[in-house]
């Protein structure tokens, strides 16, 4: 109960403050000063000087110079970030049985979804792009996104291995049963905090279940979500709906875990994250940082429901408030606008995961 109490007055507070301050250029914080980033913080986008092959934005460099990794990334950028997939990347999507790709509806909107068929229905013609034989399932809330010309965020996860790695572009083609994707940027993340589940297939039996949708979070997706391991983000840069926009003005899409339990469900229409140390390549909170939405997909391991949500996001950097969380860099608050349920949609079963790998 004290913890709830103390979720409801972090939230109260992050909506009484609106203003998009917090995080400067050069990273400084003022005193006295909010204690939270907000995204759409035009301070930054009005004094960044951005590059159209840069590999990092104005958001994520903001976010690195705060952290202090900024010159690192700077000096490295160009080689951890690549224009093309690297042999052993292509070689990894076509191994896969699931993609998780981010794309963006007309209004703004990120959605994670997930792609799932045999090993191969992703494959790699050249070091510049995808083929991938799969569309997304019927009510998937992001389907309707995937266009030709569309920016989109895919990630290729092997959790039994836990290998992860990202590949963001533009939507060539849409053909048949499948469509080809650009890429604009390849690079690969750690293992942390990733749950080793190795997928295998189900059949699906009996007739698809209709999509159910609502505007919150119901009971029993705060139950499914206050249980939850692992789930996935999709974010955007304002401008990745812009034809030509510049190569890291797109779409991404990323996972995050945690111990059982690590997403607190304050009600049913405010989640808190703890974000955890990682790359400090900041790609999705740079993309929160200059606009606050976000698209989450939680996976049932067990029985293959989809659990889509729509989430408006404010970072939180106080440390009294963030150290309530042990392992936390900052806090996401996530103000749940929209939430799709897919029930049995996923024809992929996971299970409990074989270890346990090491969390904050």
């Amino acid at each position: 109960m004290a913890l709830r109490r103390s979720m409801t007055a972090l939230n109260r507070k992050v909506k009484e403050c609106t203003a998009p301050r917090g995080i400067h250029p050069k990273g400084e914080r003022k005193k006295n000063e909010p204690i939270f980033f907000f995204c759409g913080a035009m301070n930054i986008m009005n004094t960044a000087v951005f590059e159209s092959d840069a590999p990092f934005h104005e958001g994520e460099k903001a976010l690195q110079a705060h952290a202090g990794s900024r010159d690192k990334l700077e000096e490295v950028g160009s080689r951890v970030i690549r224009e093309a997939m690297p042999d052993q990347h292509r070689s990894f999507f076509a191994q896969l049985p699931f993609l998780l790709i981010g794309l963006v509806d007309p209004e703004g909107q990120p959605w994670a979804s997930v792609l799932a068929a045999p090993p191969g229905f992703v494959r790699s013609p050249d070091d510049r792009h995808l083929d991938i034989a799969a569309l997304p399932l019927a009510g998937d809330a992001g389907g309707a996104s995937l266009a030709e010309g569309a920016s989109i965020g895919l990630l290729g996860i092997q959790p039994h291995t836990r290998r992860r790695n990202r590949a963001n572009g533009i939507v060539d083609r849409v053909r048949g049963a499948g469509f080809s994707v650009r890429i604009t940027q390849s690079f690969g993340n750690c293992p942390k905090y990733i749950w080793p589940r190795e997928p295998s297939f189900a059949a699906r039996a009996g007739a698809t279940i209709p999509p159910e949708h609502a505007d919150r979070l119901d009971a029993d997706a705060m139950r499914f979500i206050a249980q939850a391991d692992t789930f996935f983000i999709a974010s955007a840069h304002p401008q990745a709906r812009s034809p030509g926009a510049a190569r890291a003005h797109g779409v991404d899409v990323s996972h995050r875990g945690g111990p059982r339990g690590f997403v607190h469900v304050v009600d049913e229409r405010t989640l808190v994250v703890p974000d955890y140390l990682g790359n400090y390549f900041f790609n999705t909170l740079g993309n929160l940082l200059l606009a606050p939405r976000a698209g989450l997909l939680f996976i049932d391991y067990d029985n293959g429901d989809l659990l889509q949500v729509a989430a408006g996001v404010r970072i939180v950097v106080d440390e009294r408030e963030v150290s309530a969380y042990p392992g936390a860099q900052r806090l996401l608050v996530m103000d749940v606008m929209k939430m799709h349920r897919l029930p049995l949609a996923l024809s992929l079963r996971w299970g409990q995961p074989a270890s346990l790998p090491l969390h904050p």
